[in-house]
C-alpha cells in the first residue's frame, strides 16, 4: 500500500503524512505550523507563500522531486503577473502535495514573526576605518600641461591630504570628470585604504563638500540568523539595526546538513549562497531605508560567520568542511569587492572585509567573539560561550588561549522541542515553577508582566501565548529539576511520584503541562520527555567541549564564564548551572556578553588597527578539535546527567540545593529494564 506524501515544514521542523491533493495550507493547519492567510486560501493577499526545497535532505530522510507539488496554476500565475513572486516561492493556498516535499516557511509568512534579538551593544571604539571622506580642490585643465582629470585629481590628494597612491576602477572613471565640473572642480573622495602598505581606491566621489557621513555594514552572518548593524564610519554609532532568518535554512536547520545538502544535490552550494546573498542584500536595503539614507552611501561590509557560512557566503563549496580535516579554503581574512558577492544594494564600489577563521569549525564568528573580548587580556581564566546552533568556546588568559567548537543543534533556538518555536512575540522565554505547588509562572516575548500578575492577558494580546522559545525551554527543564519533577538523569515523574496533576502520561513517558489554551483554540504546550532528551544533548555537547578545554589547560575549574550571542543573552546564569551548560562556578561569575559577535565585527568595521590585531590574535590560539578528540565522548555521557556526573556543582550548592528523586518508569523486571532503556534513548 503507496504512503501519503511526508510534508516536512521549516524551521520548525514539524512534520506529518497528509493525503496527496492536499494544498500547502492545508497541510500546515494540520501539523499546527505558523502559516499566515487573511484571505482565505483565495490567493489574493500572498501571506502563505512557501519555499520548496528539492534534491536529497539526508537528515529528514526524504528526496524531494522536481514536481513534488503541483504545477503552478491560474491563480498564481495571475498574483505573479500583476503583484510578483519571489523566485522559487510558491502560494501555499494553491500549491498541492503530490510526493514528499520540504517546504521553508519564510519570515514574512509566519504569523508570528522571529524577533532576531541582536543588538549592538554600546562600545567605545577608536575610529580608524578604511574608508574615509576627502575634500580637495582640484587644479583645472591647462592645455599647457596635458594631464588627465584622475592625475590632476592625485595631485591634489597628494598636496592637501598626502596621499601618495590613488587607484580609480572604470565606473569612478566615468563618473569623474562630471562631478569634478558640477563642483566646480571641489570634490568629496571616499578613499578605501585595506593596508597601510597598499595604495587608495576611489570608491565614490560627489561634487562639492558632502557632509553626510559614510556608512558600513557589520554582519553577523549565524546559521539561524543573520543580524546587521548600520554604523558611522566617522564616530561609529549604529544608525539602525536589522536581522532576518538565514534563508539556508530551509536546505538544513544545522551546518552539518547543508554539508550534506551540498554533497547530495548538485549545484545545492551555489544554491545556498544565492539564497544568502540576497537576504543579505535585502537586509541592506530595509536598514538603508529605515534610516532614510541612499544605498549608495553603505561603502563597506564587514561579515563574521562560521566556516560553513563563510564559504558559502564567497561561493565556496563547503564540503572539505564535512569530513577530516575539516580544511578550510582559506583561514586568512579576505578582501574584496561587493559586488564579487553580487551585493548590488551597495554602493558600486563597496568593499568587503571578512575576519580571519580560527580552524576548520571555529570561524570568523570566533575571532570576532575574541576581537570583542580579548580573553588574551584577561588576568583570569575566563570561559567564553558563543551558544548558538553551533556553539564556539574560547577558554584563556594571558598565558594562552584555547578554542573549540561544539554541535549543539537547533534545540536552544526552540527547534525540534514539541512546543518549541523560534523567538517570536508570544513565545513563553522565561518561566518559574513553585517547589511546592508545582504550578508554573511565566513570562512571554512582548510582555514584561508575569503570568500570574494582574492585566498579563490583555497584555499578550489576541496572539495569545504561542510556544516556547529557546531560552524558555531552558529555564523550563531547570525549574522542573529545582522543583523534583524531573531528576538527576532527566525522567520526568509521574503524577503519583511528583503529586501533581500537571503531569500527563504520554505511553511509558510523561510530560508537564506548563499551559492550556485548547479551549481559546490556542496550543497546548507541555514539555515531554523527548524535549528533555533533546536539551541533553544539545547541552552535554556544549559541556563537554568546556571540559576538553580545561583538560588541555589542566585545570578542573574557570574563574568565570561570559555567555555570548544573542541566545546567550537571554540565558539566566542560575538555570545554566542549574543545567549543567557550563562548568561550574558562582552564580555571580556568570555574565553575558550580548551580541559579541556583532559587536567583534563592528570594531573591525571601524578600525583597520583592530582587523591586524584580530589577525594576530587568531594565530596565537590553540584550537581542539572535539571531533577526534577520546575524551569528548566520554564528557559528553557524563554531562546527560542534570547539571552533570563528574563535577561537584558547587555553584548554586549553598542558595539552591537540588531535590534528589529518581523516577523508576519502566515497572521492574527484565521488561521494565528494556523500557527504562528505551525511555534513556
Amino acid at each position: 500500500m503507496t504512503q501519503d506524501p511526508l510534508v516536512i515544514f521549516t524551521p520548525s521542523g514539524k512534520r506529518g503524512r497528509v493525503a496527496q491533493g492536499t494544498t500547502v495550507l492545508s497541510a500546515a493547519r494540520r501539523l499546527g505550523v505558523d502559516l499566515d492567510s487573511v484571505c482565505g486560501g483565495r490567493g489574493i493577499c500572498s501571506k502563505c507563500q512557501v519555499s520548496p526545497g528539492r534534491g536529497q535532505f539526508s537528515k529528514h530522510g526524504v528526496t524531494v522531486a522536481e514536481d513534488a507539488l503541483s504545477e503552478i496554476n491560474a491563480v498564481e500565475e495571475r498574483y505573479d503577473r500583476i503583484r510578483g513572486l519571489k523566485p522559487g516561492r510558491r502560494l501555499g493556498c494553491q500549491a498541492q502535495i503530490l510526493s514528499d516535499v520540504v517546504l521553508d516557511v519564510p519570515p514574512e509568512s509566519q504569523v508570528h514573526r522571529q524577533v532576531v534579538r541582536k543588538n549592538a551593544d554600546a562600545r567605545p571604539i577608536v575610529m580608524d576605518p578604511a574608508t574615509r571622506k576627502y575634500f580637495v580642490t582640484v587644479s583645472e585643465p591647462d592645455m599647457h600641461e596635458p594631464k588627465g582629470d584622475l592625475e590632476r585629481l592625485a595631485e591634489a590628494l597628494r598636496g592637501q591630504w598626502r596621499i601618495d597612491e590613488v587607484i580609480a576602477a572604470p565606473p569612478v572613471l566615468a563618473k569623474l570628470q562630471q562631478a569634478l565640473r558640477k563642483g566646480e572642480w571641489e570634490v568629496t573622495v571616499a578613499l578605501h585604504r585595506a593596508d597601510e602598505n597598499g595604495p587608495h581606491h576611489i570608491i565614490d566621489l560627489w561634487p562639492g563638500f558632502r557632509a553626510e557621513p559614510l556608512w558600513g555594514l557589520a554582519i553577523d552572518l549565524g546559521s539561524t540568523t543573520v543580524a546587521a548593524h548600520l554604523t558611522s564610519l566617522e564616530d561609529g554609532h549604529v544608525e539602525a539595526s536589522a536581522g532576518v532568518m538565514n534563508p539556508q535554512i530551509r536546505f538544513g536547520e544545522d551546518l552539518m546538513s547543508r554539508v550534506s545538502y551540498s554533497m547530495m544535490n548538485e549545484g545545492g552550494a551555489a544554491e545556498m549562497t544565492s539564497a544568502v546573498r540576497l537576504a543579505i542584500d535585502d537586509l541592506a536595503r530595509e536598514l538603508a531605508a529605515e534610516a532614510g539614507i541612499e544605498p549608495r552611501d553603505i561603502v563597506e561590509t564587514v561579515f563574521v560567520c562560521n566556516p560553513v557560512m563563510h564559504h558559502l557566503l564567497l561561493g565556496i563549496d563547503p564540503v572539505e568542511l564535512g569530513q577530516a580535516p575539516f580544511a578550510l579554503a582559506t583561514s586568512d581574512a579576505v578582501a574584496l569587492p561587493a559586488r564579487d558577492l553580487d551585493l548590488s544594494a551597495l554602493n558600486p564600489g563597496a568593499q568587503v572585509y571578512v575576519l580571519p577563521c580560527i580552524a576548520g569549525h571555529v570561524g570568523a564568528d570566533a575571532a570576532a567573539v575574541a576581537l570583542s573580548e580579548r580573553p588574551d587580556q584577561s588576568d583570569d581564566l575566563v570561559l567564553i560561550v558563543d551558544v548558538g546552533t553551533n556553539a564556539e568556546l574560547l577558554l584563556g588568559d594571558r598565558a594562552r588561549v584555547l578554542a573549540c567548537s561544539s554541535p549543539t543543534g537547533p534545540a536552544f533556538e526552540g527547534a525540534q522541542i514539541s512546543s518549541g518555536q523560534r523567538a517570536a512575540p508570544g513565545a513563553i522565554e522565561a518561566i518559574r515553577i513553585d517547589p511546592e505547588t508545582k504550578a508554573p509562572r511565566f513570562r512571554v516575548i512582548g510582555c514584561e508582566t508575569w503570568s500570574d500578575e494582574p492585566g498579563f492577558w490583555d497584555e499578550v494580546g489576541p496572539g495569545g501565548v504561542t510556544g516556547i522559545c529557546g531560552s524558555g525551554i531552558i529555564e523550563a527543564v531547570a525549574e522542573m529539576r529545582i522543583a523534583g519533577l524531573v531528576d538527576a538523569k532527566g525522567l520526568i515523574g509521574s503524577a503519583e511520584q511528583t503529586g501533581t496533576d500537571r503531569m500527563i502520561a504520554e505511553g511509558r513517558t510523561h510530560a508537564y503541562l506548563i499551559h492550556d489554551g485548547s479551549e481559546a483554540g490556542g496550543p497546548r504546550i507541555t514539555v515531554t520527555q523527548g524535549d528533555i532528551r533533546a536539551i541533553q544533548l544539545a547541552k552535554s555537547a556544549l559541556y563537554a567541549g568546556a571540559r576538553l578545554l580545561m583538560d588541555e589547560r589542566e585545570v578542573e575549574a574557570v574563574d568565570r564564564v561570559v555567555l555570548a550571542g544573542a541566545f546567550g543573552a537571554h540565558i539566566s546564569p542560575k538555570h545554566a548551572l542549574v543545567l549543567g551548560m557550563i562548568p561550574d562556578v558562582a552564580v555571580e561569575k556568570v555574565t553575558s556578553a550580548g551580541n559579541a559577535a556583532g559587536t567583534g565585527a563592528r570594531i573591525a568595521l571601524c578600525s583597520v588597527a583592530a582587523r591586524r590585531e584580530a589577525e594576530a590574535l587568531v594565530r596565537q590560539i590553540t584550537k581542539v578539535e572535539t571531533a577526534i578528540e577520546p575524551r569528548f565522548q566520554e564528557h559528553f555521557v557524563a554531562a546527560n546527567a542534570i547539571p552533570h556526573a563528574t563535577a561537584p556543582f558547587a555553584g548554586l550548592r549553598e542558595t539552591q540545593p537540588l531535590p534528589e528523586p529518581s523516577f523508576n518508569q519502566g515497572g521492574s523486571g527484565e521488561g521494565g529494564a528494556r523500557r527504562r532503556r528505551r525511555a534513556r534513548d
